[in-house]
């Protein structure tokens, strides 16, 4: 692992500096395809309830990779870890979003991808960024894709760059509650790194910092209902869902677009073309629907013109006792507006899953006698959260006219 002859820093809001020392970490930062990501953003819809939510997948990006660099100070990772091992570690933990489409998931539920599947190909397929892998060793590129995949090959990498308390979700969630401006998701980051050891070949944390491991999941459950999941957030990303649908359907329908759409049409009849996904993000995907304004389809003009100006779509719960109203909402629509102009969803989110049996599902606890075991049976707080059982938020969404 070539490390570079002088420490070189870039300064971040939430860390103070993102620290580089390593020569790859450099060569990614500069290739295209990870340069990309500062057009995608970070959260989608929710800038549509939270302003200051402009952040991007690049920040966050580079954020979680300083977490995964602070973590190489843990004692126990830093003498486990080989040095080729901590740069595949800070490798991944930087690459671990470069397969995101634009507006990320809404993107990837219509078309058929998955970004860490597309990231896994990136990597070994794209000419700059394979470049800058093969300069570490040959074998780089598939160790990172792997990781990314959680094909078990680094099971204390997959761990700590993805699971349940991960590099990925502490640098997420700090991340947006400072551009969100809420007060949920702040994370004692230090205190994790500080009581972070290896045991039995698992990442463990001693039960003296159980608080901030409490705090962290509880906040991440409040991040989820009062931002990611708020229902005007919700509302904006079912117009983009649905101006994607009426795209598919026109593509299929031989409709002469006025506009470029063949990058993504050409996705969506091929979801691993990966020269023309690179070249759809967040600002063609703009561009594209503010050309959808002057269409003569009125169903994609109409819906462009919601999403462009901000024309938040009404909601009802979707519970038995509104059936009748929905019912009645859904008569205003004749069949095809109804499937443009209305849609069911619903959302859920559990505090803390503790029944998954891949490597990493669980959080584990060191505890004052040095026996181990999972947070559910060392936290109580945890416990009586998962027992109170899943909280879901179904919702009714229609165009209001």
């Amino acid at each position: 692992m070539k490390k570079l002859e002088r420490q070189q820093v870039l300064k971040d809001p939430i860390y103070g500096y993102i620290h580089i020392d390593y020569q790859v970490i450099k060569d990614i930062l500069n290739t295209p395809v990870f340069q990309r990501l500062r057009r995608i953003r970070q959260l989608s819809g929710v800038q549509m309830v939270f302003h200051g939510a402009e952040h991007s997948r690049f920040s966050h990006s580079l954020g979680v990779y300083e977490v995964a660099y602070r973590f190489l100070s843990v004692p126990d990772i830093d003498k486990t870890f080989s040095e080729r091992e901590k740069g595949l570690f800070l490798a991944t933990a930087m690459l671990h979003d470069v397969g995101h489409g634009a507006y990320s998931h809404a993107f990837e539920d219509i078309v058929g991808t998955n970004h860490e599947h597309v990231g896994a190909r990136l990597i070994l397929e794209n000419k700059r960024l394979r470049e800058a892998l093969d300069r570490v060793d040959l074998d780089f590129a598939k160790d990172v894709s792997d990781i990314l995949l959680k094909n078990k090959r680094f099971p204390l990498i997959e761990q700590l760059v993805s699971s349940q308390l991960d590099v990925d979700r502490l640098d997420y969630l700090e991340r947006d509650t400072y551009f969100t401006g809420t007060a949920y998701g702040h994370i004692d980051l230090d205190r994790m790194i500080r009581v972070c050891h290896i045991r039995d070949g698992h990442i463990v944390f001693k039960y003296s910092g159980i608080g901030a491991i409490e705090n962290y999941l509880i906040g991440r459950y409040h991040m989820y209902f009062q931002v990611y999941y708020h229902p005007v957030s919700r509302a904006y990303e079912i117009v983009l869902e649905k101006i994607y649908n009426r795209i598919k359907y026109l593509c299929l329908n031989n409709y002469a677009f006025k506009s470029n759409i063949t990058p993504l049409k050409k996705v969506i009849e091929n979801p691993n073309d990966l020269e023309q996904y690179l070249l759809i993000d967040d600002y063609y995907i703009n561009g594209l629907i503010a050309s959808f304004l002057h269409s003569d389809d009125d169903i994609l003009r109409h819906l462009s013109q919601d999403f462009l100006n901000r024309q938040i779509w009404a909601y009802v719960d979707d519970i038995p006792q509104n059936k009748k109203m929905i019912e009645s909402i859904k008569a205003t629509f004749n069949k095809e507006e109804q499937a443009y102009f209305t849609a069911r969803k619903s959302v859920s989110n559990l505090t803390y899953v503790d029944g998954g049996k891949n490597f990493g599902d669980k959080i584990y606890i060191l505890m004052p006698d040095g026996t181990i075991k999972t947070l559910i049976d060392a936290s109580q707080i945890i416990k009586s959260l998962v027992d109170s059982g899943k909280r879901s938020d179904p919702k009714f969404f229609y165009r209001k006219s």
